[in-house]
């Protein structure tokens, strides 16, 4: 096999033909969520070229209808409840005095809202994971549900609502690590073994009794579930029986979380250059922009743009802008489509 054909199937198994937004995160299995608007949200970037007639907020907006759940998986994102079977229970050791009256708190209620805390327990503030500032009660929330004790039930412009969880039967260790391992390979199929071993770690790392990476591959392999070959003297997985169409054909425009590009490595690998997501990079570092999408035209990425939430689009290339007409119709057509997903009326 030819890095070429991995390169096509990545494509094809990635960017199926657009369906309803509840089949598509049914078939994905995890949609990431970032906070950034640039132009949208993540989620929303991922789920546009997947989901006939996305607009931006639709997730948000159908939320509860659709029964999510959200979680960390190897990021953190959106998911059907059969994936967040798979992530519980985890061991996390004990809670505190005050966690523990949270959670009493938020088991009373039947939505609990971070703001509804700050009368009952004020609104002391800690450092968070980045280093800023937040409410303390909302950090608890956020542990209780990271447990598995909560869940969230809907979004407030964007601000999580959270609920009790419901009980469930859970599932062998052996078997949740299983499950982890071929739902990671099939959203990032193919997926480089380092890259597969590392997201299973990571999913898996508070689950008692979990088997190692390595042996869960192997066994996947051994039982014709996951498919594998070596290419360039890498390693690359897939769910065996993947279905895998042409790819497409035109251009898009992609969120720096998608899974065709997520893996900076294998991105390197397929297209030859490296992209950097350099939102958090100072201004003067910057080679591609704030949150510059990858574009890829064909099977092949050629450059990025930087769009603006007005629906301007300027576009960075990997190389000489392609000059044939084709492209240009394309291009034209994929910025149409954004300002279409952003709800935007043709200049």
């Amino acid at each position: 096999m030819l890095i070429e054909e991995l390169r096509h199937r990545a494509i094809a198994c990635s960017l199926l033909p657009p369906t309803t937004l509840r089949r598509v995160v049914e078939r994905l299995g995890f949609v990431q969520a970032d906070p950034i608007q640039a132009p949208a949200r993540a989620q929303d970037l991922i789920l546009r070229p997947r989901v006939k007639g996305y607009r931006v907020g639709d997730l948000e907006r159908h939320y509860t209808r659709l029964g999510l759940e959200e979680d960390f998986l190897y990021a953190y994102g959106f998911m059907p409840r059969a994936t967040w079977r798979l992530l519980h229970p985890r061991d996390l050791g004990k809670l505190t005095a005050r966690e523990q009256r949270v959670l009493d708190f938020a088991l009373g209620a039947e939505r609990v809202h971070p703001r509804d805390l700050d009368e009952v327990f004020g609104r002391k503030r800690v450092t968070n994971d980045w280093g800023g500032m937040s409410q303390e009660t909302t950090r608890i929330l956020e542990k209780l549900h990271h447990r598995g004790a909560l869940r969230i039930c809907a979004r407030d412009n964007g601000i999580r609502i959270y609920t009790a969880a419901a009980a469930h039967e859970p599932l062998e260790p052996a078997e949740r690590v299983r499950g982890i391992a071929l739902l990671i390979a099939s959203i990032l199929a193919p997926v480089t073994e380092r890259m597969l071993r590392a997201a299973i770690s990571y999913t898996c790392r508070w689950m008692a009794g979990r088997e190692a990476p390595r042996s869960t591959i192997a066994a996947l392999v051994r039982s014709g579930e996951l498919e594998s070959e070596t290419v360039d003297g890498v390693r690359f997985y897939w769910p065996a029986g993947a279905r895998v169409g042409e790819p497409n054909g035109g251009v898009r425009f992609l969120a720096p979380f998608d899974p065709l590009v997520w893996d900076r490595r294998r991105f390197t690998h397929f297209w030859g250059w490296t992209y950097r997501f350099e939102a958090y990079t100072p201004v003067a570092k910057r080679k591609l922009g704030y949150y510059a999408l990858p574009m890829l035209w064909r099977d092949q990425m050629i450059g990025w743009v930087n769009a603006g939430r007005d629906g301007s689009v300027e576009a960075g290339f990997q190389g000489a802008r392609p000059r044939d007409a084709a492209f240009q119709r394309e291009f034209d057509d994929e910025v149409s489509r954004l300002r279409d997903f952003l709800r935007l009326s043709a200049p």
